[in-house]
């Protein structure tokens, strides 16, 4: 396997220093689109849509818990479908916010919402051990309900409740911490979009590690399961996804 070159202390430390310059660019950059995020305008959404909870039916208002700003995470949901079943991707996310207390501290919640009925999320949230609310947004309209594999942020004004940003796919990476580590990692995230130095391992299709089996194997097959569930008491190997119907 082809591996970095060997130099001195001193090399690396010159490389290192270059590229540096290049991260902080980077730092700053993301400092400024941040900063253009906070200066998006706003629309009103209905405070008042009913979500069901642990507590059963509640207004969407109640997820702020008091405080003025909530971020959700929209969970896709297979219906019908066991455990090992449920959305790969969504689990490598909601797995990475167990606790919100930092979130808390400045004064905004989290929860995370999905279109699967309550019936069928509940005991899929207590089996993978979720610490943070979860609500059913079935049968609701986009920004609340709708498609889901979003993060989602709103602010709240007295009963009145704004959605102030949006984003799917490769935008809600920020949320999770082992991409960023991945990316350190002289082989980075193992796969093949990566630009890569010639003679690295070549890597393999996106995500292709976010499913195991129980040997640790990677595999999107019928004896896989995401990755995160393999550590939850009582798990035994499978033999099946046990899909039905569509991805909501």
């Amino acid at each position: 396997m082809t591996r970095p070159p060997v130099v001195d202390f001193d090399t690396w430390q010159a490389a290192s220093d270059e590229l540096l310059v290049r991260e902080k660019a980077h730092t700053r950059e993301g400092d400024a689109i941040a900063a253009a995020r906070r200066r998006l305008p706003m629309v009103e959404i209905d405070g008042k849509a009913e979500v069901v909870g642990a507590n059963g039916p509640v207004p969407f208002l109640d997820l702020f818990e008091g405080r003025d700003e909530l971020v959700i995470y929209q969970h896709m949901w297979w219906d019908g479908t066991p455990h090992q079943g449920q959305c790969e991707g969504c689990t490598l996310a909601a797995s990475h916010l167990q606790n919100a207390a930092y979130l808390h501290a400045r004064g905004v919640s989290f929860a995370i919402v999905t279109v699967g009925a309550w019936a069928e999320v509940e005991p899929f949230v207590e089996f993978m051990g979720y610490t943070q609310p979860w609500y059913s947004v079935r049968d609701l309209p986009a920004p609340i309900g709708g498609d889901m594999g979003y993060f989602s942020s709103f602010l709240r004004d007295g009963e009145r409740v704004f959605l102030t940003y949006r984003s799917t796919g490769r935008g809600t990476e920020r949320f999770v911490g082992s991409f960023a580590l991945l990316d350190i990692t002289p082989y980075g995230r193992g796969e093949r979009w990566e630009d890569k130095p010639e003679g690295w391992p070549e890597g393999q299709d996106p995500c292709w590690y976010w499913r195991t089996d129980v040997d640790g194997n990677a595999t999107w097959g019928p004896t896989g399961r995401p990755a995160a569930q393999w550590s939850r008491p009582g798990v035994t190997a499978e033999q099946t996804l046990g899909r039905d119907g569509h991805c909501h």
